[in-house]
């Protein structure tokens, strides 16, 4: 590979789409400028995309690539630049929404914007239109083409069945084949996936892909935006790199390591997302310990996790791994069963007597169960230490912002100041203000479940250091995730779980990725215990 005119000192990066044709191109975005109230957010960016290709936009966030995808999208206006798509030059000065699906871009978000309760053929007929026969509407006909479209891609469901009954990554191929339903032989679409894995489980992401790339192979065209690198690598042809603004690399048809891609994303090598090696050996203090732990999904497991020890958790959808963190934090009590706590009988009767024993959880929904989007930074910070900051009555606001900016200095957030609306900032940063919340606790056990979901990779980064640090001052660590990448970078050890069974016991540095992902994809065919087996 050869270097990067954007970034002359990036290793293992090529020039924009060398020897690429216009005729090649389905989209070539040239000096694209953005500012925001004197922030550029864009500055003289480019893209360009080979027909029939998968192509990944990546960088951290505050890189420019979501600014780009919604000028792309014309929600947007951009300052300056030049758009052309499938050969055909567009204006961005009056480009809008209405210009963009005229030119043939089709969009998937993150938040599919499917309505669960209504059938699949609903869905795509709010989309399209309902066909009309005589006075009524032509279910028969609307069904047809449905049937016709969910076997182009390989959706083998009824059209009848509400959005709310399907596996998640059927949903996904659900709006795809919605956003392309009014593709033709004579009609060219591009189609944009914004994280259309974020809310994927591992497996269901590989099967996603799998009919992701099938589509391109197929002659598709597709952009897709996404923090998952290992996902991205396995499907992609091409990359497109962006750095503050500006591309910092741009690798076509190149087979990039993981590594790179980081280190092109950030600048430097970023050492944090691998495993430190640093395993705890020898004589090591129980802090929590459960045994035959039962509730919800869980069937019976025994766990102990150590001072200063990271464990970890993975499955499936449906293995169990969160309801064990919640049992703990006191949100759902135990069907059967017990706990210690430091040697001594442990059973919360509720998240408040949970935190007073010492135990901090991170929750999975950050938006929604641990968030205030509406508040300030310093607001969000001082949830989990109110009764013990209030004097006479009322609370020093002095106190507040000051302890908020000494934790927004200590967990790397980065935000206009403690008074900025938590809302204003990136996922990174939000979950640091929530990590960062609850270790101004200093917990004795720290619960954290799927810690980096939707979290760009610098971010990522902070987040593994400020998990490590805890452990190493003597947190006993329990992370639950579906991201078996995280899961070898993070734990000394792992439990898998398989229909709320314990079914392996893995130390750091026994398997890679690899292995832990072939451990977690067997169980799905292990029968499932009988009550006998796990009470």
């Amino acid at each position: 590979m050869t270097d990067a005119t954007t970034n002359p000192g990036a290793a293992g990066v090529t020039s924009a789409a060398p020897g690429a044709s216009a005729s090649d191109l389905a989209l070539d975005v040239r000096h694209l400028d953005k500012d925001f109230a004197g922030t550029r957010a864009l500055n003289d960016a480019s893209l360009r995309v080979r027909r029939g290709t998968v192509h990944a936009l990546l960088g951290g966030n505050g890189s420019g690539k979501s600014t780009t995808i919604k000028i792309l999208a014309g929600v947007y206006p951009a300052d300056a630049g030049e758009l052309e798509i499938f050969g055909r030059s567009f204006d961005l000065n009056g480009y809008s929404p209405a210009t963009a699906q005229q030119a043939g871009l089709r969009f998937v978000h993150q938040d599919l914007g499917l309505f669960d309760d209504l059938s699949i053929e609903e869905n795509f007929a709010l989309d399209s239109g309902y066909p009309r026969r005589g006075p009524g509407i032509d279910w028969r006909g609307l069904r047809r083409r449905v049937e016709t479209l969910l076997a182009d891609y390989e959706l083998d469901v009824d059209p009848r069945a509400p959005i709310r009954t399907l596996r998640p990554s059927d949903q996904t191929m659900v709006a795809i084949a919605r956003a392309l339903q009014d593709q033709d032989a004579d009609q060219q679409l591009f189609l944009v996936l914004d994280e259309p894995t974020a809310r994927l489980a591992a497996h269901e992401s590989e099967l996603l892909l799998e009919r992701v790339r099938r589509r391109a192979d197929q002659g598709q065209t597709i952009l897709i935006v996404s923090h998952r690198l290992r996902e991205v690598l396995a499907v992609a042809h091409d990359f497109t790199i962006y750095r503050d603004g500006r591309v910092a690399g741009a690798l076509v048809g190149e087979s990039p390591t993981e590594d790179q891609l980081i280190e092109i994303m950030a600048g430097r090598s970023v050492k944090a997302l691998r495993p430190t090696g640093d395993v705890a050996h020898g004589e090591r203090t129980p802090v929590l310990s459960a045994s035959k732990l039962r509730g919800g999904p869980v069937r019976g497991i025994d766990f102990t996790v150590h001072r200063g020890e990271i464990l970890g958790f993975t499955g499936l959808v449906g293995s169990g791994r969160s309801s064990v963190l919640k049992m703990i934090f006191g949100e759902h009590a135990p069907d059967s069963g017990s706990m210690t706590l430091h040697g001594e009988a442990y059973a919360p009767a509720d998240v408040g007597a949970a935190m007073d024993a010492g135990v901090a959880l991170v929750p999975e929904d950050r938006v929604h169960e641990a968030s205030f989007m509406d508040q300030t930074v310093t607001e969000n910070l001082a949830l989990a230490t109110l009764s013990e900051n209030w004097i006479r009555g009322f609370m020093p606001r002095s106190r507040e912002r000051a302890t908020a900016e000494k934790l927004i200095s200590a967990y790397g957030v980065k935000v206009a100041g403690p008074e900025a609306p938590y809302s204003s900032m990136s996922g990174g940063n939000q979950q640091k203000v929530v990590l960062a919340r609850w270790m101004q606790r200093t917990p004795t056990v720290l619960l954290l479940d799927e810690p980096t979901q939707g979290v760009d990779v610098m971010s990522r980064a902070d987040i593994y250091d400020s998990i490590r640090r805890a452990a190493a001052d003597g947190c006993a660590v329990v992370v639950a995730s579906s991201d078996l990448a995280e899961i070898h970078a993070l734990c000394d050890r792992t439990l898998v779980l398989s229909r709320g069974r314990v079914t392996d016991e893995v130390a750091a540095g026994t398997l890679d990725v690899d292995g832990l992902t072939s451990l977690v994809l067997r169980e799905k065919t292990t029968p499932e215990a009988s009550p006998e087996q796990t009470s």
